[in-house]
């Protein structure tokens, strides 16, 4: 057994700044999908929401993170009624 750190990405081999990235979309996707289920919404209404189309709120609901950047994830979340904030600290 090996004691992985605190991001699967980093584990997996992707260098540190892409690592972070994809950290940071996956985090945001499972957020999103946490509040339309809140919601209790359709992907269809889900999608009307965020200003998007239901095949692209499909992919976010089937967590394809690599069609997404996060500037567009945080403008589906804002378009929900949520507001994502970022904290920034320096590294280990």
């Amino acid at each position: 057994m090996t004691l992985g750190s605190d991001n699967v990405f980093h584990d997996l081999g992707f260098a540190e700044p892409e690592a972070q990235n994809l950290l940071l979309r996956a985090d945001l996707v499972a957020h999103i999908r946490k509040v339309i289920t809140k919601l209790g919404i359709t992907q269809a209404e889900a999608a009307r929401r965020a200003g998007v189309s239901q095949p692209r709120m499909n992919d976010l609901v089937k967590g394809r993170t690599h069609k997404f950047t996060l500037d567009a994830l945080v403008n589906v979340a804002a378009q929900l009624g949520y507001t994502v904030k970022l904290s920034v600290k320096k590294a280990a």
